[in-house]
């Protein structure tokens, strides 16, 4: 691997663009989708760029089963866990791991009004429960998309019974090459 491959692979590990990456480590603008193509799949450079990823991997414990268990967090969360026996929000150091988790914000508003009376709002943001559930029902291959089409057919009606016999013969030659399914369809 020359120097300028090397290059390649470590701008395409930033962000797993291979054009963009090719563009960084000094291809040609117009060649550099191109180039990203083969220079990935050219077997060195693949098998580097697939170790350096594993490396990654293993350097931050990231795993399937990580990802599907910080979905799970998201998509099962109990909203009633932000909050004490009272109703008051909870300390964010009170908070369970899996509630402190899904956490996406806090804003706390405090007030002082004309009578010295001192008022705070808080308010929490967590992560959209219906979105990680969407994405574990399409892991998991709950949820299928289905695609509805509407074709017209036009039919025309033909008399066989004009046609010389020859014609018929090869007619019944041609339709028995047919695959049955395919004679199923045309049926219908």
């Amino acid at each position: 691997m020359n120097p300028k491959q090397k290059l390649f692979c470590t701008e395409y590990l930033k962000d797993l663009n291979a054009t963009e990456a090719a563009k960084r480590a000094g291809y040609t603008e117009n060649r550099s989708k191109e180039m990203g193509y083969q220079l990935l799949h050219k077997p060195a450079l693949s098998a580097y760029v697939q170790a350096e990823m594993a490396k990654r991997e293993k350097r931050i414990s990231l795993s399937a089963d990580k990802v599907l268990n910080e979905l799970a967090r998201i998509a099962f969360l109990d909203p009633r866990k932000f909050y004490d026996k009272e109703g008051n929000l909870k300390k964010i150091q009170d908070l369970d791991d899996d509630t402190a988790a899904v956490l996406a914000g806090v804003e706390v508003d405090t007030k002082t009004s004309k009578d010295e009376t001192l008022t705070t709002t808080k308010k929490i943001r967590y992560s959209d429960k219906v979105r990680a559930l969407e994405l574990l029902a399409k892991y998991y291959k709950l949820l299928t998309e289905r695609i509805e089409t509407t074709i017209k057919v036009q039919t025309t009606s033909f008399d066989f019974s004009k046609l010389p016999m020859d014609d018929l013969t090869q007619l019944r030659n041609l339709l028995a090459k047919i695959p049955q399914k395919e004679t199923e369809k045309v049926n219908k």
